[in-house]
């Protein structure tokens, strides 16, 4: 809450507010289009909400968006679901990210780096040309606008040319890592039907070589809509029969031709977690996505030519489509492909010394892992290049504030940010031009009216309520696949508050401006009417050296009772004896209230989490329920199924 931290952690210097793009942006914004010139950021947001229309028309002009055709009007229809934006507009994505390779053409759009930790660069004009050779050939297969293109890919430079490839004819791209199972890629793909695949061999991964071709030769069978199916021999294997090769598709000297299409055209198709039924297929739009990109890219996060964008992820994580946009800024963008922790915990910070990031971004669990590890960035690495620490994933605790603080540098922007797969983009976060409270987001982002609600819809401020958003955004998607009459994309965002975006997260936003996210509000912890985000509780727990991850639900109980229950997953050579029991629940009583304190502390072989990370509260929950597992939970998309075994048990055994 806002009276915790009064002091702020960081300050941005009066030099680097006047430097930041944001700055820049407010004042030839009230110079053109009637923006506050003074106030700083809270009135250039306030603005930017109540002057909708006037703020994104100021984005296109202000990064010179080339519409081949005009638009009528910047909102065509403002409701909820069902905004349109920029009707009448032709555009296309790809020819957005590419046009620094005029200017830059011999200075590097891509630093590609595995576990040797070496970059390897590729130029603007190479990224260029790649991208013009494969459009060429897409469309020589037939690939049309509206076709989906899949890729099983790692973050390999590959991956950036074939979903530019494919936006530059048209085409619709979707993506999954390679470490997913033949089973998970399938309840994605097999809803889009793509009729091409681009796919390794396999990829490796904390120093080991995983062979994909098995997974493979699956996809191929179980995908009839399938035309033509690409290789790319990771593994240095060759082409199975009636693949084609990459290199083969790669190698004309062509200029891109791009696809004008519409500005709500299909890019890409993103897939929520999934954890129960078929995973949510999201598709959004090339005009949406372009315009929501640069504005969060380059007056949010900061970004231009100068810069090097490092975030660690993966082809199946929304992040890896925002990192790609970094492109659209003209910044040169990072991919590593391995394990986050290879050799050892502090990979991360190595990278981003080799490649000279000055945005790197992570999850939230990888910093508090190095503040368990003792790993120590600024001591063993020269990161001086870095400006900016950002964390997404889940909220990044207070101790993990203070320690990149103290460890990387006290001069550091920390951006804890919060969004969504299912607008690709930031709801909250980073400001360049804001301070740092610890625990705290900096702000709502421009354009997106944030508010915090009670169950009446009654907006909320220094008080815990419903993360909603009040008006459209581009990036919300434009449908769901598969979804004819728009009900499945109406139940998971708007039954609740009819017409007003529900995202299912805890929010409090402070008196100052600022954001706390209290983790996920479908599966939020609620004792004798009092609201509770599990997030706070892992921040408590988790300081404990004896306890790795951990794990807590609530449970109504048929006689209007209420169970909840903490598992923790122990660090090696740890006991769960009285002793630590009691060190628990005293940790979880003085630092958050006795009502957090759970009614067991039970020890289990590992937490379950979604492909992308997540804690699976809601599954879990279910479970104890007594709902199958084939129901509450889509087993395609949980890391370790094994261990949900331990959860159904529990259920069955629990008086």
């Amino acid at each position: 809450m806002s009276t915790v931290n009064p002091q702020p952690l960081w300050q941005p210097t009066a030099e680097r507010i006047a430097e930041a793009r944001i700055t820049r942006f407010q004042a030839w914004a009230a110079e053109h289009h009637g923006a506050p010139a003074d106030g700083g950021y809270a009135a250039l947001h306030r603005w930017s909400v109540e002057e909708l229309e006037t703020f994104w028309k100021a984005v296109t002009e202000w990064f010179d968006i080339r519409f081949t055709t005009p638009y009528e009007r910047v909102l065509g229809d403002r409701s909820m679901p069902g905004a349109r934006w920029f009707p009448g507009a032709t555009l296309n994505y790809a020819e957005h990210a590419l046009r620094a390779a005029d200017s830059r053409a011999d200075e590097p759009a891509l630093l590609h780096v595995d576990e040797t930790h070496d970059p390897r660069p590729v130029t603007w004009s190479e990224l260029r040309r790649q991208v013009g050779s494969l459009a060429a050939e897409l469309r020589a297969l037939g690939v049309r606008p509206g076709d989906r293109v899949s890729g099983y890919l790692p973050n390999i430079p590959e991956a950036v040319v074939a979903l530019l490839a494919t936006a530059a004819v048209g085409g619709v791209w979707t993506s999954c890592a390679p470490d997913f199972g033949a089973r998970s890629v399938l309840d994605r793909f097999q809803q889009v039907e793509p009729v091409v695949l681009f796919t390794v061999d396999g990829y490796r991964y904390g120093g080991k070589e995983h062979d994909r071709r098995g997974i493979v030769a699956e996809l191929r069978r179980e995908l009839p809509t399938l035309r033509a199916v690409v290789h790319i021999p990771l593994l240095g294997t060759d082409a199975p029969d009636g693949a084609l090769e990459w290199s083969a598709l790669t190698a004309a000297d062509t200029a891109p031709v791009f696809e004008q299409v519409p500005f709500d055209h299909p890019l890409w198709v993103l897939y929520s977690s999934g954890t129960t039924g078929l995973p949510k297929a999201i598709v959004q739009s090339q005009g949406g996505i372009l315009v929501e990109h640069l504005k969060q890219l380059g007056l949010h996060c900061d970004l231009g030519p100068e810069d090097r964008f490092f975030w660690y992820t993966s082809t199946g994580w929304m992040m890896w489509n925002f990192l790609v946009s970094g492109l659209l800024t003209g910044t040169t963008v990072v991919l590593y492909d391995g394990s986050p922790g290879h050799p050892d915990t502090g990979a991360q910070w190595r990278i981003a010394e080799r490649t000279g990031a000055t945005l790197y971004g992570t999850s939230a669990a990888y910093v508090m892992a190095c503040r368990k590890a003792g790993v120590h960035p600024s001591r063993d690495h020269d990161l001086s290049a870095v400006k900016c620490v950002a964390t997404t994933g889940s909220p990044l605790p207070p101790d993990g504030f203070r320690w990149l603080h103290d460890e990387v540098r006290h001069d550091l922007w920390i951006a804890s940010v919060s969004g969504g797969t299912d607008v690709c983009s930031c709801f909250a976060g980073a400001v360049p031009t804001l301070p740092v409270h610890v625990g705290e987001l900096q702000a709502p982002c421009l354009g997106t009216d944030l508010q915090s609600w009670d169950p009446a819809g009654k907006p909320l401020t220094d008080e815990v309520g419903e993360l909603v958003v009040t008006n459209p955004m581009p990036s919300m998607p434009i449908r769901f696949w598969n979804d004819p009459d728009g009900s499945r994309y109406h139940d998971s965002y708007f039954d609740t508050y009819p017409g007003v975006w529900r995202h299912g997260d805890w929010i409090t936003l402070t008196s100052r401006g600022s954001v706390v996210i209290h983790g996920r509000s479908d599966s939020t912890l609620n004792r004798q009417g009092v609201r509770m985000g599990s997030a706070d509780i892992y921040e408590a727990v988790e300081r404990l050296p004896e306890i790795k991850e951990s794990l807590v639900v609530g449970i109504e109980q048929p006689d209007g009772g209420y169970w909840m229950p903490l598992f923790v997953h122990l660090a090696p050579g740890a006991t769960l004896d009285d002793e630590l029991t009691d060190r628990i629940r005293k940790t979880i009583r003085t630092q958050l209230s006795p009502r957090h304190v759970p009614d067991e502390i039970i020890e289990v072989p590992g937490i379950p989490h979604t492909l992308t990370g997540k804690r699976i509260e809601v599954p879990v929950k279910r479970l104890l329920q007594g709902t199958p597992l084939e129901k509450a939970v889509n087993p395609g998309s949980i890391d370790n199924l094994d261990l949900l075994a331990h959860y159904q048990e529990l259920a069955r055994t629990r008086p």
